[in-house]
């Protein structure tokens, strides 16, 4: 049916009322980046005057921002592919798997998600501390602290069993009439039937572990290991640190996120569409 002239002018309004509710303050945090002028703590403009890049130099040279984006990428990559690939294991196992314990397996993983992180801090910053056996040593202020909590998560664990759960067995049997193993079936048959749930969990996890700010501040007190979330706070109270500055920080920060998300952007929708029809 063809739309009055009322109606599409109510629909422009909407689609412009949600593009200034969810892209305004993102674009306010841009201009204020790009303004030369200094703003207030708490102030954004919304276009910026005489526009330049000293804040983003600033951010790069002095505070040194780059060693602490290279410490979130680093910690983020490692972790990311950890977690996706044990999940994916855990997955199979549970999905595909038959085994005395399977639901209570499944309902303890699924109970760490109940858990917020305060409750875990303290166990985990003992356990940070303890000497390891052999090499008498701790992890404590190391990479492997910040990467080895977030390896398991229960969230990617239940995205990736519900896919592998709807994979027919028929294929699963055809493969292993042909010849193939358990690691052959599950490389080769069911991970490229689950690339969308992969996209998905692969986001949601590197969404999750970028945003880390307790585990990084309770498993490394060296500077020079910080991560972004860290800094950005420790930025956030310094009372001589200009607010452009801050800000330019923040849009640093930003930009992996986007770029992660739009190279995987396609088999995240795929994911989230597979999910609504499933079942």
């Amino acid at each position: 049916m063809k739309m009055t002239l009322s109606q599409r002018i109510a629909r422009g309004l909407v689609y412009a009322l949600l593009l200034i509710v969810f892209c305004g303050p993102f674009w306010g945090v841009v201009a204020t980046a790009f303004t030369k002028n200094t703003v207030q703590p708490g102030q954004l403009v919304l276009w910026p005057s005489q526009p330049t890049l000293d804040h983003f130099i600033y951010a790069w040279t002095e505070v040194k921002v780059w060693i602490y984006l290279f410490n979130s990428m680093f910690v983020v990559v490692i972790a990311t592919a950890l977690q996706t690939l044990v999940s994916a294991l855990a997955a199979y196992a549970l999905a595909r798997k038959k085994f005395r314990g399977a639901v209570i397996v499944s309902l303890a993983i699924l109970s760490t998600m109940m858990l917020p992180d305060e409750v875990i801090a303290i166990p985990l910053y003992l356990i940070l501390h303890a000497k390891l056996p052999i090499l008498h040593t701790s992890i404590y202020n190391t990479y492997a602290a910040m990467i080895l909590p977030v390896v398991g998560w229960a969230f990617s664990v239940f995205l990736l069993t519900e896919f592998m759960k709807a994979i027919p067995r028929d294929l699963e049997d055809a493969a292993r009439v042909d010849g193939a193993n358990e690691l052959q079936i599950f490389w080769r048959v069911v991970l490229p039937l689950v690339k969308p749930a992969l996209g998905t969990a692969t986001i949601f996890g590197f969404l999750m572990i970028w945003d880390q700010y307790l585990l990084p501040l309770i498993a490394v007190d060296d500077r020079n290991l910080y991560t972004l979330p860290v800094v950005l706070r420790s930025l956030r109270v310094d009372e001589i640190m200009q607010q452009n500055i801050f800000i330019a920080v923040t849009v640093i920060a930003t930009v992996p996120c986007i770029i992660v998300y739009l190279l995987l952007q396609k088999q995240f929708n795929r994911g989230l569409m597979s999910g609504a029809v499933k079942g």
